[in-house]
């Protein structure tokens, strides 16, 4: 059985980083059996110095920086961490088990995803500062100081007001509905990136929703908004994906 290490919280079910939420999705998908161990912020560098498991980028000042998801596999030993090279490891190493990414397909798969994330660019100091509002006092401090040293102001000053927000919500509406005048050109149904076939592009897109939808609230107005765009693409995407959503 593989251990899933995921960031902990206080909302029911715990599970809310969108990038942990990728690994999620793969693991329920395959079908591979799992559980997950639930770790705090301030614990992530010390369990991943323990294990060996290995940084995802670094500080501007040089420092490693560990982040989740990881797993740990003990039938080959491994660890690793970042959601697209565990996407990747497990498709390579559990061949008999639906693919995350359809051959032939992982490189526009990866291109989508990239292109995806750059209509994401306006929300970004929207979301951040409410991140707090779920978190444990040992996690909070370090979201703090971690996130106030990275964007230089303090976290209750981060996201856009007034005009700077509608400005915000508004670009990131038509950066959505980019993305949905993509999807319209499939020739078949379905809600899917690939239609009626799900991929790795799901679970990527689906996590940054299924994000959304857990840090604001499933009956927050944003949420309510996003689910609404694109005739009611991307809550259609999510409700496509619970089937896949188990938190074990």
């Amino acid at each position: 059985m593989l251990i899933f290490y995921d960031i902990t919280s206080e909302i029911p079910g715990r599970a809310w980083s969108p990038n942990t939420w990728k690994t999620r999705f793969c693991l329920n998908y395959k079908g591979i059996p799992y559980r997950t161990e639930w770790v705090e912020y301030p614990d992530i560098e010390p369990l991943c110095i323990e294990r060996g498991i290995p940084p995802t980028s670094y500080w501007a000042d040089g420092k490693p920086h560990y982040t989740l998801p990881a797993i740990h596999d003990p039938s080959t030993g491994t660890y690793i961490a970042d959601s697209l090279l565990i996407a990747e490891y497990l498709d390579k190493t559990y061949p008999d088990t639906p693919r995350i990414f359809p051959r032939g397909l992982e490189a526009l798969q990866l291109g989508f995803v990239k292109s995806f994330m750059t209509q994401l660019d306006s929300i970004w100091t929207s979301i951040i500062p409410q991140i707090a509002n779920h978190l444990s006092p040992r996690s909070l401090e370090y979201f703090r100081r971690t996130r106030e040293k990275s964007f230089h102001k303090q976290l209750e000053d981060i996201a856009p007001v007034g005009q700077a927000q509608s400005e915000a919500w508004d670009l990131f509406k038509r950066g959505l509905d980019v993305v949905n005048g993509w999807l319209e050109k499939n020739s078949a149904s379905g809600p899917f990136v690939m239609a009626d076939t799900v991929s790795w592009a799901d679970f990527a897109v689906g996590g940054y929703l299924i994000w959304m939808k857990i840090v604001w609230g499933e009956d927050s107005q944003q949420w309510k908004d996003i689910s609404s765009w694109g005739e009611g693409r991307w809550g259609a995407l999510i409700e496509g994906l619970e089937k896949y959503s188990e938190i074990k």
